[in-house]
């Protein structure tokens, strides 16, 4: 139902409002039906105020049969109530056409009848009878005294179309498009006859007419009680109801009528902003869900608001110089202490409404619709809505990677697929460093273990001199020192692994009762409380045990350490002596070669261990790469779904864009990454990496690394399809074993080929890269248009845009998905608001020290003085657009 304007609204946006337009007073029953309804005057009137307000019926159109008397009485009981009345009365003309004539809800009886008296009715006594006057006279004198008419029941014995079908040659009066305006039909469009269907649509050639006449469910009201027929009332959209808004819906039907109730919106909105401090201080806006522009000349506030709606939704603009003018203006103009305030309703948390503000200098804080402070962040409540600057939608139009993200939307997996190969991407990212590590290790193990030979031919040396009888101990001794560091090594590892189980015992406060509180099968979750509870009491018991064993195991080998420490210092003594006794050997103190002999003895003692870490080194990288390979699979899986749920999405777009663009697919186009990554590459620049843009489709990153690891050979093998350059074929052959790892992990996604039709009739595409700044614009925003859940925001789109794309094609485009989707536009182009027929037009101006933006500067085009500040602003003002019209020859 469309929500009542809240005070600080006062009707600034266009909503569909029920309008009953053919309720007939009290008597009427009785009189031209012979059926008595029981009911009084009074009582009779009182029912109809009823069955409106249940209804939300807000205007009724008073239609008795060429009389009058009785407007005056039901208008008494139902305007009191806020409910409008159209008073007017139902004719015939001469050809019997019946027509229902409602005038302005000021207008007096004294004035109906006077009207009355115009239509030169036969028998002013019998109201039925027809007036001697055409159904095209009639309609020029109702017009003339500041009526409107509409053709009743269109489809019955005394209608318009049954009339022109029985033969009676009434289609010059259907196809008067200044007179005829709007018909009564019985019920749903598409429950019409096939005939009269064809004839209404516009596809019956006798009939046709250059817009579409509007058409209007308006059955005969005899009794309170026919209200409730949805066939008794319409939907008018209207931004306050009244007459002038009545009449302004009928000049654009397509958008302001509705038969049926208009459907719910179920996407994302925003709904109210406000501002605290700064320019905008004091401004407070009611959005449509549909179309909304905002207009004013330059630099009364229009790009403040836009940029102000990035900062409190936390949506930083992409390219680094609209960032810096984005935080240009929010620091001019929000200034210390301003503060944002935006009321949203989600689709993407099941349509709730938050509030979202920000105040300068600080995170964004969202309230649920209970005011509590929520988690979420604005990117949870609207993470598609898209904001555009100035100037950023040709950015767009000149960034491919941009482009394709524009259609990810439409995948069958939404953002799924995405955060599946960001969440492989970074896996990869792990792997690779894990793999370098491990390859690093292993080459310092390979390094130690290479130097045993060398030093086992020492000691061979040592052994020639005849010491090694007189040195047998030394060996042993130095292999007892490494395994008693190893016992304590492992004392070390056992007290962290208790540590560890200790601060992972189960915790049950997720099963209190508080959160058991209320759910059906409590006791069962009571029972794995209990469980898990006994669980962690054994193991602390136990952990209690185990770390007394461990403390026990400690205390006995400390004694045992020092025993062994005692005992071989001991020893060392000894051998110290030993050394002592030595004999000179080539001219080198005795002492001097035993402990030279011993250091060499240590020193192998201690690279030993590392052959057999070298074999586990062998092992974990066996694994890792095994991972990565895996990895590898997967990454390509999911990029071929990818491109496969986007090739499908591109031919259903092909059909919706319905000839105005033309999408293709290039699997793996977007080069860019690949090229930057090389680029760091000495000896590598753009020259001698064209052949990455100029390759053919069989360039690919697993290709290219497998080359790249099989040598020089292998990469000059590619250098007919690739046409890599001699220059660089070693420069590729080379590469760091960690820039190899990271090219295969590149993600070279798909292009999308775009192609815009720019003949105003048939079809003449050309690619994006053809086209002037504008078209290229034009194309981009098509694509912008599609649907979306969230709102798109954008500032001035008409600058890089011709003109004559806009109000033909975007305006129609725009037209049609603003009942699926928010929009809001600044700009300074009329077709955007007029033609898209925006239901908010916000119209700032300024006083030189801060932006102005009262209600009564926020409507929709049916309000005059909207209408007329709209004139003004973006065409001029009535003369200048008269001029203009005038020397068209329009």
């Amino acid at each position: 139902m469309n929500r009542e304007p809240t005070p600080e609204s006062s009707y600034t946006i266009a909503r569909f409002w029920r309008c009953a337009l053919q309720v007939n007073p009290f008597g009427y029953q009785t009189q031209y039906r012979g059926i008595e309804h029981g009911l009084d005057e009074a009582a009779y009137n009182q029912q109809v105020l009823d069955q409106c307000r249940a209804l939300e019926i807000t205007v009724v159109g008073v239609a008795d049969h060429g009389s009058v008397d009785a407007v005056d009485g039901l208008r008494r009981f139902l305007e009191p109530h806020g409910i409008i009345v159209f008073p007017g009365f139902e004719i015939a003309s001469s050809e019997k056409v019946h027509m229902v004539c409602l005038f302005p809800e000021d207008t007096t009886t004294d004035q109906l009848n006077r009207y009355l008296g115009k239509l030169s009715l036969t028998d002013p006594g019998d109201t039925v009878q027809p007036s001697n006057k055409t159904c095209l006279d009639l309609a020029r004198i109702i017009f003339d005294c500041g009526g409107f008419w509409y053709a009743a029941h269109m489809t019955g014995a005394n209608g318009l179309l049954h009339l022109n079908q029985a033969g009676g040659g009434l289609s010059h009066i259907w196809k008067d498009e200044t007179l005829v305006k709007a018909g009564q039909i019985p019920g749903p469009l598409e429950d019409l006859p096939q005939n009269h269907k064809q004839i209404v649509l516009n596809k019956d050639p006798n009939y046709r007419r250059a817009h579409h006449i509007a058409l209007l469910n308006a059955k005969d009201v005899v009794t309170p009680d026919d209200l409730a027929n949805p066939r008794a009332s319409s939907w008018i959209k209207m931004t306050r109801p009244g007459f002038e808004s009545f009449l302004a819906a009928f000049k654009d039907p397509d958008s302001r009528i509705r038969l049926g109730f208009p459907p719910e919106a179920h996407y994302s909105r925003m709904e109210k902003l406000r501002f605290h401090g700064g320019y905008l201080d004091g401004i407070g806006i009611e959005l449509s869900a549909h179309l909304n522009a905002v207009i004013g000349g330059r630099g009364t506030g229009k790009s403040t608001l836009i940029e102000c709606l990035r900062y409190v939704l936390d949506v930083p603009p992409r390219a680094l110089s609209a960032k810096r003018q984005h935080d240009e203006i929010i620091k001019a103009n929000l200034g210390a202490g301003g503060r944002i305030a935006l009321e949203v309703i989600s689709r993407t948390q099941n349509g709730r409404r938050y509030s979202v503000s920000r105040r300068y200098g600080e995170p964004s804080v969202v309230k649920d619709d209970a005011g509590q402070v929520s988690t979420l962040q604005p990117r949870d409540l609207l993470p598609r809505i898209e904001i555009y600057g100035q100037n950023e939608i040709l950015e767009l139009a000149r960034d491919p990677a941009s482009q394709a993200a524009i259609l990810n939307r439409f995948l069958p997996s939404g953002n799924t697929l995405t955060d599946e190969l960001g969440v492989i991407a970074r896996q990869l990212i792990d792997n690779r460093n894990k793999l370098l590590t491990a390859a690093r290790q292993k080459d310092d193990l390979q390094a130690q273990v290479a130097r045993l030979p060398k030093l086992t031919e020492q000691v061979q040396q040592f052994k020639s001199l005849g010491l090694e009888d007189k040195l047998a101990l030394v060996p042993q001794l130095e292999r007892e020192k490494q395994l008693a560091e190893r016992v304590s090594e492992e004392l070390t590892r056992v007290a962290e692994g208790l540590v560890m189980l200790n601060d992972n015992l189960p915790d049950t406060a997720f099963l209190s009762d508080k959160a058991l509180d209320g759910l059906p099968h409590a006791q069962i979750m009571v029972r794995m409380r209990a469980a898990l509870d006994g669980l962690g009491k054994e193991i602390t018991t136990r952990l209690a045990g185990l770390r007394e064993l461990h403390a026990a195991t400690t205390m006995a080998t400390d004694a045992q350490q020092a025993e062994l420490k005692s005992k071989l210092d001991a020893e060392s003594a000894a051998l110290e002596r030993v050394f002592t006794n030595l004999p000179t050997f080539a001219g080198r103190p005795g002492r001097d070669v035993g402990r030279a002999y011993q250091e060499l003895l240590r020193e192998i003692e201690t690279i030993r261990p590392s052959e057999a870490r070298a074999g586990s080194m062998d092992r974990l990288l066996h694994e890792l790469h095994s991972q990565r390979r895996d990895l590898l699979d997967t990454f390509s899986q999911l990029r071929d779904q990818r491109t496969d749920e986007l090739r499908q999405a591109t031919r259903k777009l092909n059909r919706k864009l319905d000839g105005k663009l033309r999408l293709d697919l290039k699997a793996g186009a977007q080069r860019r990454a690949l090229k930057e990554l090389l680029l760091r590459v000495p000896g590598l620049g753009e020259k001698k990496l064209a052949w990455i843009d100029e390759s053919g489709e069989n360039l690919t990153v697993p290709a290219l690394v497998k080359a790249m690891r099989d040598g020089e050979s292998a990469i000059e093998a590619l250098t007919s399809d690739w046409g890599i350059q001699p220059s660089a074929i070693e420069a590729l052959a080379r590469l760091d074993r960690s820039l190899v790892l990271e090219i295969e992990e590149i993600d070279l996604q798909d292009q999308i080929l775009i192609e815009l039709n720019i003949a105003h009739e048939g079809a003449l595409f050309k690619p994006l890269d053809q086209l002037s700044t504008g078209q290229q614009c034009t194309a981009i925003l098509h694509l912008l248009l599609l649907k979306n859940d969230d709102p798109l925001i954008m500032d001035q789109p008409e600058d890089n845009l011709d003109n004559a794309f806009i109000a033909e094609r975007i305006v129609t485009q725009l037209r049609g998905a603003k009942t699926e989707r928010q929009f809001l536009f600044a700009t300074h182009n009329a077709n955007i608001p007029v033609f898209g027929d925006a239901e908010w037009i916000g119209i700032f101006s300024s006083d030189g020290s801060r932006a102005q933006m009262p209600a009564t500067a926020q409507g929709s085009i049916d309000v005059p003085d909207i209408r007329d500040r709209v004139a003004e602003i973006l065409e001029g003002g009535r003369e200048a657009f008269s001029r203009r019209k005038e020397k068209y020859g329009f």
